[in-house]
Parts: structure tokens; sequence; C-alpha cells
């Protein structure tokens, strides 16, 4: 009886704690031995390892021992059940909480911030009416000067309202044997205008003073649809199919007429160097003009005459980061905008945006270009370029929007159609300050530098995308679509720096010969003569 009830405490007791009991309890050394391999149960590796890095911690970082210390390690260790000789756990540690982590990456901070998403609201902020605008496609009845004062011509009369102030004046109304008004566009100084007339004439005034200066006659038989400056130069483009040069500094006004279109011009720019000539016609050609091969009252052969556009060019623009790069748009039977290599004639891309395109305008503060369409949802279009992914679509105008122009600052974009509305879109967002460019000054004369300047700026015109070129005795190769390999370097007139320009679409200043001494200058470089000097050509 005795018997039993010790094994049924022993049993109870064991039951409480049978897997304590189980670890706690060592086998005979032994038991289940084997030649080669060691009875693992009787290995406390956990004490091995606390001896192998607590032991040379303790070294490196002696504490002074006492006998509190030393019961206070043994306390813990019963606690810790560090005496236990089985290593293998059977269970997953539980999660590590979250608070337990350090928090230091809390102060990381990244070391180029990430450039937030432009917002672009999708209504126009301000709406005027426009009663009487003509509901033609090959017009240009509306521009907005660098005076900040945008022009526009509602049937007979022409309208400037000022930006700054919200005031509208009326600058001119003509006779209906003169008018309507075909066409508006501001002078580089934002002071003069120009309004082409429905009899063949433009009239340039003085907006300031409110005084017509002077008619030009003579150059067209029909009506003037299109006009653009090139400083004092006037280029117009009428009816019948003539493009002509007017310098408005003398009598004999005419300079150039180029002949290239069968009918009507209603697309006319010129590049930012003012070295070429884009003009489109109803007769869906696309043709670019070189002034340099221009010769006085000559019919000029054109530089380019580009044919795939399948209907109307009126649409226009070139683009203010690379040159020789040129958008246009075609009417409704086409619907695209094609992207133009004018130095070699060749078309870069070809995008179908399912409406007739009316006008085009690029961002000039990024890498964006703005349609403006017709039927079906007479909307503004924002591409991203090169991609041509759409990043907006503005809607508000009932009628295709024939019109676009934009504000001195880049910033705003004025649109009008045939729904006689006028209306301003925020769309290309406030410009970011960009950061000071560093500043080549080289020692030389208001006539160096002029001759310096010209040759920099006829150098911008020819840069292209280049498969080759060599520079400085390096070599770099461009994987790109070449059509010619160019490689250009310009001396400046002290000979010290040095400017290079590349399919890369960069313009680089090299100091690379230093800054002679006057007093042991042995020779001095000249720049030669002429646009292209050191002009180097690689096959």
């Amino acid at each position: 009886m005795n018997a039993e009830s010790e094994s049924c405490s022993a049993t109870k007791a064991r039951s409480q704690r049978p897997l304590q009991d189980q670890f706690l309890k060592r086998k005979s050394y032994r038991e289940n031995l084997d030649r080669f391999i060691p009875n693992r149960s009787a290995m406390d590796f956990d004490y091995a390892h606390c001896m192998l890095t607590g032991a040379w911690r303790g070294k490196e970082n002696p504490v002074a021992s006492s006998p509190s210390r030393e019961a206070y390690r043994k306390l813990l260790a019963e606690s810790l059940n560090m005496n236990r000789t089985r290593i293998l756990a059977f269970r997953n540690k539980p999660p590590t909480r979250m608070d337990t982590i350090s928090s230091d990456w809390s102060s990381v901070q990244l070391s180029e911030p990430v450039k937030s998403r432009r917002y672009i609201p999708q209504t126009s902020e301000r709406t005027l009416d426009a009663p009487d605008i003509q509901d033609d496609f090959y017009l240009n009845l509306l521009d907005w000067g660098t005076s900040n004062v945008l022009a526009i011509a509602l049937s007979n009369t022409v309208y400037l309202w000022n930006a700054a102030n919200s005031s509208t004046a009326e600058l001119v109304t003509v006779d209906d044997d003169t008018g309507p008004v075909t066409s508006v566009k501001w002078a580089p100084d934002g002071r003069h205008i120009s309004i082409g007339l429905n009899n063949s004439e433009i009239q340039l005034w003085d907006h300031t003073a409110n005084k017509l200066l002077r008619t030009l006659r003579g150059g067209h038989d029909s009506r003037v649809g299109s006009l653009d400056w090139n400083s004092h130069i006037l280029s117009t483009g009428g009816m019948d199919g003539r493009i002509v040069n007017n310098d408005v500094r003398i009598r004999s006004h005419i300079v150039e007429t180029y002949s290239g279109h069968h009918q009507e011009v209603c697309g006319l720019k010129w590049s930012t160097s003012g070295r070429q000539l884009a003009s489109g016609g109803n007769d869906n050609l696309l043709h670019i003009w070189d002034r340099s091969m221009a010769s006085v009252n000559s019919r000029t052969e054109w530089l380019h005459r580009l044919e795939d556009h399948t209907a109307a060019v009126k649409a226009l623009a070139w683009c203010p980061f690379q040159a020789n790069l040129l958008a246009s748009g075609g009417g409704g039977s086409d619907r695209c905008i094609k992207f133009w290599n004018t130095h070699t004639g060749s078309c870069l891309n070809s995008v179908d945006t399912g409406s007739q395109v009316c006008a085009l305008l690029w961002n000039t503060h990024e890498r964006e270009l703005l349609s403006s369409h017709g039927f079906t949802q007479n909307q503004l279009t924002l591409w991203k370029y090169p991609s041509m992914v759409k990043m907006a679509e503005l809607t508000g105008h009932t009628s295709r929007v024939l019109f676009m122009t934009q504000s001195p600052d880049g910033c705003t974009v004025a649109s009008a159609a045939g729904d006689e509305t006028l209306r301003f879109w925020n769309v290309f967002g406030s410009p970011e300050v960009a950061a000071k460019a560093a500043t080549v000054k080289p020692s030389f004369n208001n006539a160096e530098r002029a001759e310096w300047n010209n040759m920099l700026i006829d150098m911008l015109d020819v840069i292209h995308l280049t498969d080759r070129w060599s520079w400085l005795g390096g070599d770099r190769s461009i994987d790109a679509k070449a059509e010619e390999i160019i490689a250009l370097s310009l001396w400046s007139p002290d000979g010290c720096t040095v400017a290079s320009a590349a399919g890369d679409e960069t313009l680089r200043f090299w100091n690379v010969f230093g800054s002679p001494e006057a007093a042991a200058k042995a020779a001095t470089v000249k720049p030669v003569p002429g646009p292209f000097a050191h002009l180097n050509r690689i096959r």
C-alpha cells in the first residue's frame, strides 16, 4: 500500500513538469555510443559558446568580481536554465516586437529627394468671351507678346488684353473692304504687332502709342493667314502659296520670296537660331527653308520638302531644348504629330492622336508637348517627350481648339475655339529655380565677343545624334539612330577655352589650354571667319 502511494506521488510529480524533467535528465555517457559519432546529449553547446565568446569579452573588458556578483550569476544561470544539455529547439522563436527594433532608420534621409509629381489642373483657371471669332482652321488669330499683352482678332477688330491688370483695349477696327483680320503676330520686342488682312495687306502697329507705323503691300495676291518674326524680318504666308520675307526697316521691304506651296500657307515658324523657317500648307506639304541659301528677290529652293502628312499642316513648333527638332501636326484626315530632324529631313517619330491637330506648343521648362484638337473631344493633350505618353487631357471647349499661345514666362497657355471662348490653362506650372550655371569670362573685346557668340549660335543649329566622335584624344561611342556623323569644336578668341557640341544635346566649355600670361604670349589664336570655324566631319 505504501509502495503504491509512493509510486503514484512520484508519477504526479513528474507529470507536473514532464518536459523539464526530461531535459534535466542526463543519460549515461556510454549509452548508445558510436566509435566516431559522440553522444551529443553529453555536449553542452550553449555553455561552450558562452565560454568561447563570453570569456574573451571578459578578458577584453575585465570587471571586478565580488561574492555578490558571483551569486547573482549563479541565480541567473539557474533561472535561465543555462545548464541544459539539449541544444535543439522544437518550436519557432516568438516574433520580435517591432518596438524593440532600433529606430536608427527613422533618422536616415535620402541623399536626393524624390521629385514630386506636378499637379496639372483639369479645368481652365479663367474664361473670357470671344464673340465673332472666325472658326477657320487656316487662320492664326491669337498671340501673346513678351510685354505680357495678349492679342486676339475678332472679325474686323484686334483687341489687346493686358495680363498684368486684366484690362482690355481695342487696337484697330478695319473696314469690310479690308477685313476681316486673318492673322496677328507680336514682334520680339513686345511693342510692335503685325496684322494680316483679308485684302493681302499687312499692317505694323505700335501698341504703346496706338499708332499705325506702315502698311506692307505687294507681296501677296490674297489673304495673309500666317505671320512670324525673325528679328527685323517679318515672314508672311498667303493663300496664294507664297512666303515673303519683309525687312521692315527699309522702303523696299520684300527681300526674299519662297515658292513651294500650291495652296494656302497656314503655318509659319522660324527656328530659335533664326536660320531655318518651317512652313505648312493646305497642300499637305511641310517645307524647311534655309536663309543662308537665299539671294535677294529670288525664288529660293527649299532645303527639305516633307510629304508624309496626308492633310493640311498648320500646327508647327520648334523644340526649345534640342536644335533642329521640329514638331508638326496634320489636319482631320491625318491626325498625326510628327517629329523631324530638319538637318537631314528625316522623320524621327509619328504619333496618331485620333483627331485633328490644330496647334502645338512646347513646354519651355520640361520635356513636354501640348497639342490642341478638334472633333470629337475638342481637348488639349499634354504629352511627355520623347515617350509621347499622355500626361493630361484638358477639356472645356465645345468646338475645335483652333488657336493656342503661351505666356512669356512659359507657365500659362491661352486657347481660343469656335465656341467663342478664350480659356487660360495653368498647364505647364511654375518653373523651378535653376542653379546658376558656370560662366566663362574670356578676355576679349565686344567685336570678338559678338563673333564668338555668332559662331556658338550657328554651332547650336547643327547639333545632331552622332554615331562616333573623337574629342581631345578620346573616343566615345553613342548608340543612336544617326543619319550623319558630326563632331564640333570651337576655340574662343583668346585661345584658352574650347566649346564642344555633341549628340547628347549638350554644349560644354573646356578650359584646356589655360590662361596665357600676357607678357609671355608667343602667339594669339584667332577664330577663322565664318559660321563653321573648325568644323570637323568624321566619315
